[in-house]
């Protein structure tokens, strides 16, 4: 084999491992902030633990929507006190106040980072896309708890104080996304 031809393979290797590298981050990135916490990503579970400690935490809730979206989204309560593994809901408004039926998804995290590891949802709005027809007004729960283990660890200790902020993106129903899609006609 020639040395351009050994020099052109080389390349295209390195360009196929970036395109592979590039293909993969986004996923490993969210596997990575699921499994760890980082940048405020909560925990997902199926039930609060059996130790509820007497020690509280106050959590805070704010709501963001994107310019585009055309709804007004607010929590419902402002904060509320929550003993540290007791199970807590929270709920959300969104309103619809355009003439068109919206898909939504929210986006979630919460602060101070260091908590995102210890805060999990047993149920929430933000699993599912929302579609809202015109004017429409929906109450959204989210069933929380922050894991007693949160108090074990050095780094995340001092926490008393949690901030769950969402906010809403305009989405493609996966409906309608799937409609667009050309069925193939097998004779």
């Amino acid at each position: 084999m020639s040395r351009e031809s050994r020099t052109v393979l080389g390349l295209v290797g390195v360009v196929l491992t970036m395109g592979a590298l590039a293909w993969a981050a986004v996923p490993f990135y969210s596997w990575f902030c699921s499994v760890t916490g980082f940048g405020g990503t909560t925990q997902v579970s199926t039930a609060a633990p059996d130790e509820v400690l007497e020690e509280v935490v106050r959590v805070r809730f704010d709501a963001n929507v994107d310019e585009d979206l055309g709804w007004t989204f607010r929590p419902m309560q402002a904060k509320m006190d929550v003993k540290i593994g007791d199970n807590a809901m929270a709920y959300y408004e969104a309103v619809n106040n355009t003439d068109e039926t919206i898909t939504g998804t929210a986006s979630y995290n919460v602060a101070p980072e260091v908590a995102g590891y210890y805060f999990s949802k047993i149920q929430c709005f933000c699993f599912t896309e929302q579609t809202l027809k015109p004017g429409e007004r929906v109450e959204m729960p989210v069933n929380f708890y922050v894991d007693p283990d949160l108090l074990e660890d050095r780094d995340a200790s001092w926490v008393r104080d949690i901030t769950l902020s969402y906010t809403f993106h305009r989405t493609e129903p996966k409906q309608a996304a799937l409609d667009a899609v050309p069925a193939n006609n097998v004779n």
